[in-house]
């Protein structure tokens, strides 16, 4: 092996700048971002990420307080720790967001979602989704005759789970209402 290339490669181990971008590993990080509840400012936050090239996993955006006209965006993206970092500091330099908080590193959470999963089936498939749905806590919400609609509620991999047993019994259609959290205990953020 020549020596140049050893000893490169030993200073690139031993950089003073870190590990290159992409030894780092890519973890997802849920965003919450209050923002000023205003026409244009999702299309600003969605803006950012794209031009970026940051991919948004999972996006829910809601008001939070009317009296304070603001909104609450949660947001799931991947990426490395630099990555992230990049991305928080970006979002706080917006002119209508007043806090981000990245509740992967504040500490425990609570992070829910909502689907509705449209299952077809008749006979023995009908009455495994019913068993099936009764397991995971889902609730029938429409009903025909060669048809089931749930809603199934829970951490992500709780409903992604359920999607998996709904599969084989006649999985038609899924609508997913991206992640909504909150820190744990009694402190706001």
């Amino acid at each position: 092996m020549n020596t140049a290339i050893a000893n490169r490669s030993v200073m690139a181990k031993n950089s003073v700048y870190g590990d290159a971008p992409d030894k780092a590993p890519e973890t997802p990080h849920t965003l919450s971002v209050l923002v000023d509840n205003a026409p244009g400012v999702l299309a600003k936050i969605v803006g950012l990420f794209s031009g970026r090239g940051y991919n948004i996993e999972s996006l829910t955006v809601a008001e939070t307080d009317h009296d304070k006209n603001l909104s609450r965006i949660t947001v799931i993206s991947k990426g490395t720790p630099r990555i992230i970092d990049q991305i928080i500091h970006q979002l706080e330099k917006q002119v209508p967001v007043h806090h981000v908080t990245d509740l992967t590193l504040f500490g425990p959470h609570v992070a829910r979602e909502l689907a509705l999963i449209k299952v077809n089936g008749t006979d023995d498939k009908r009455v495994e989704a019913l068993r099936t749905a009764e397991i995971f806590r889902a609730k029938v919400v429409d009903t025909t005759l060669d048809s089931l609609t749930f809603e199934a509620t829970g951490t992500p991999e709780k409903v992604d789970a359920f999607i998996d047993m709904m599969q084989p019994l006649g999985l038609v259609q899924i609508s997913r209402t991206g992640i909504a959290a909150l820190p744990r205990g009694n402190e706001a953020i």
